[in-house]
């Protein structure tokens, strides 16, 4: 898998435990990304709707969750390798990604423009493209020279950098084969009557996925588009806002998003340093049902690894801390399945601690929400560590 910020690897283990434990046969995963998660899911067993609105997650989910045993891998090989064998073109990603800025060297620039080219000239059905788009995605990132993230470039190369472009075949998922959206998670949500499970991951600040990996996004659409700045961003990443990425909206959207799920089952993952209050979600959750709660000690994003610097490069301040704790909260209208599955958590989650001195496993709802509650809201289950 490509390196990813948000990508869920720490946690997908626990996301997985905690889906195997509740009744559910079917989910959708609503901001997909790389479909790290889905693809958990799948093997778990769940029929997986990975959504997302970026073109390469799209691509991510038909290699990953749409790829069934019916894909004539054989056939996949030998595509892979005709299009290795290309010669170099100078062509839109050497000038623009080699030249205007410095993601790839330029003989690697060259390997995927021809790589690129090469794919739109093959007959074939969605999934196949998806899985030769996702080896090329995936040869690129193994020798891109960024931090992780493409709002920026390394000044010097990385050494991975002059690593050759290798096309390797993307991995078999086991499970059932599930489906693919691109749509707005808030719009899709209400469409979704059927599904058993909704995990829900929202963009927790400022910087979009769309603009912190365009290059990606580049790639997959094929559409050489105008860029700006010099990171060499896509023009569209100026407009193609999300209320998500606001402090003033987010906790709107995600407030209307809970309230337009008709699952029964919700996973919603939160950082604590995020536009989220967890505690608000929290409360929003336990309007629809009983809501368990799960900790995450969590190294902080790469940024925060790397401090702050002046444009010369230079140290000038020390990052005020560097771990945050990743809230996992599960929402049901079980709550002795909410119990277990909060219970099957693996390491690192830890059930968050209760306050109370009571034995009960569960102690009484968050604050009051709007309008106080109705009979069909829950309680928050709340256990201790040793249990």
């Amino acid at each position: 898998m490509i390196k990813y910020l948000g990508s869920k690897r720490t946690l997908v283990p626990v996301i997985g435990a905690l889906a195997a434990a509740l009744p559910a046969r079917t989910a959708v995963d609503l901001f997909a990304g790389t479909t790290r998660v889905g693809q958990e899911l799948r093997r778990r067993g769940l029929t997986v709707v990975s959504n997302d609105v970026t073109a390469f997650s799209a691509t991510f989910g038909q290699a990953y969750i749409v790829a069934g045993e019916d894909i004539d891998r054989d056939r996949l090989r030998r595509l892979l390798a005709g299009l290795a064998a290309l010669p170099p073109v100078d062509g839109y990603v050497t000038e623009t990604f080699c030249r205007a800025s410095r993601y790839f060297r330029p003989g690697n620039g060259m390997r995927i423009d021809a790589v690129r080219a090469g794919i739109d000239r093959l007959e074939l059905d969605p999934v196949e493209r998806g899985l030769l788009l996702t080896s090329l995605l995936e040869a690129a990132d193994r020798f891109d020279s960024t931090c992780g993230v493409q709002m920026a470039y390394l000044k010097q190369w990385a050494s991975r950098a002059a690593n050759p472009l290798e096309l390797r075949e993307p991995a078999a998922i086991a499970g059932p084969a599930g489906s693919v959206s691109c749509a707005d998670a808030n719009e899709l949500a209400a469409t979704l009557a059927g599904i058993d499970l909704a995990y829900v991951d929202p963009p927790y600040n400022q910087h979009s996925y769309l603009g912190n990996y365009h290059v990606w996004e580049t790639l997959v659409r094929g559409d050489e588009p105008e860029h700006y700045g010099v990171a060499c961003k896509r023009a569209d990443c100026r407009t193609r806002k999300s209320a998500y990425n606001s402090r003033r909206e987010a906790g709107a959207a995600l407030d209307d998003l809970l309230g337009r799920l008709p699952t029964p089952w919700v996973v919603v993952s939160l950082s604590d340093e995020g536009f989220h209050n967890p505690g608000a979600v929290e409360e929003r959750l336990s309007e629809r049902g009983h809501v368990g709660v799960l900790h995450v000690d969590f190294k902080r994003y790469v940024g925060a690894q790397i401090g702050i610097h002046n444009p010369a490069g230079e140290p000038v301040g020390r990052v005020s801390h560097m771990r945050n704790t990743e809230w996992i909260l599960v929402c049901g209208p079980d709550r002795h399945a909410v119990e277990a599955a909060v219970r099957s958590a693996p390491p690192p989650a830890v059930p968050r601690a209760r306050t109370d001195s009571a034995p009960s496993h569960a102690t009484g709802g968050t604050a009051a929400p709007r309008g106080g509650r109705s009979a069909r809201e829950g309680t928050t289950v709340t256990l201790s560590p040793s249990e």
